[in-house]
């Protein structure tokens, strides 16, 4: 039987091609979306992936959308966490509404959908929850405290986590991409961005799929003996 697996922020770029990876792998696929039906409705019809609209900082939210995809699909074996936004500015002129809306979405939305799932799959005695933190949660950015402190906690969250679950079937790793070549990215300036191209010992930025198929490899049974890590994928800078 198909495992059914839950990708935040599933519609579009990282989130999109991991969403591919785990159909392609065999998975029952529902992704997450927080606001634009129409892309999602297109997502769908191109993918046949099922979406669900539900916003992942809302604790309660959660818990109904993850009833919800059970009661249409299964029990869920797998999540990613991967829905996250970012709301950039130097700590002097940062709102405490940027920095609490990065928090909550970014870090908690991990604590809500794992909360929301963990249980089901200790009981069943197999589960997997990737996590998807950042480069920048390892070596910091200017202008993103509020990021940095999200993404570095969820690899703190992720070793703590995965403690709990390791003998129980339930595998818990975070995977911290780099720059990747995505919508997000894009938006950079290119003057800034060639900047950062610079640094990368490989020469480029990586590719949705590449971090794809590392998400898929921590999901598939293979990988049964891995928890408790954080994968780089960010081309050389920062190895950590």
């Amino acid at each position: 039987m198909a495992r059914v697996a839950i990708v935040t922020g599933g519609t579009r770029g990282i989130g999109e091609a991991i969403s591919l990876a785990l159909q392609e792998a065999g998975c029952t696929v529902a992704a997450n979306y927080a606001g634009n039906a129409e892309r999602a409705k297109a997502f769908t019809d191109r993918t046949g992936i099922a979406t669900y609209r539900w916003d992942v900082s809302d604790h309660e939210a959660c818990a109904e959308g993850v009833k919800q995809v059970e009661a249409d699909l299964g029990p869920i074996d797998i999540v990613v966490n991967n829905a996250g936004i970012t709301r950039d500015g130097v700590l002097a002129k940062m709102t405490y509404a940027d920095w609490k809306d990065v928090i909550d979405t970014n870090l908690g939305g991990c604590f809500n959908m794992a909360q929301a799932t963990f249980g089901g799959m200790v009981k069943r005695g197999w589960g997997r929850i990737v996590n998807i933190g950042s480069i920048n949660g390892q070596a910091g950015q200017y202008g993103q405290v509020n990021y940095a402190a999200a993404k570095s906690g969820i690899h703190g969250f992720t070793k703590a986590l995965a403690q709990e679950g390791a003998k129980k079937g339930v595998t818990v790793n975070a995977i911290a991409p780099g720059y990747i070549d995505t919508d997000m990215v894009a938006a950079v300036p290119q003057d800034v961005l060639a900047k950062i191209v610079a640094k990368i010992p490989v020469g480029r930025l990586g590719q949705a799929n590449e971090i794809a198929r590392a998400v898929a490899f921590l999901c598939s049974e293979d990988a049964g003996f891995v928890t408790g890590s954080t994968l780089s994928g960010n081309g050389g800078p920062h190895m950590y």
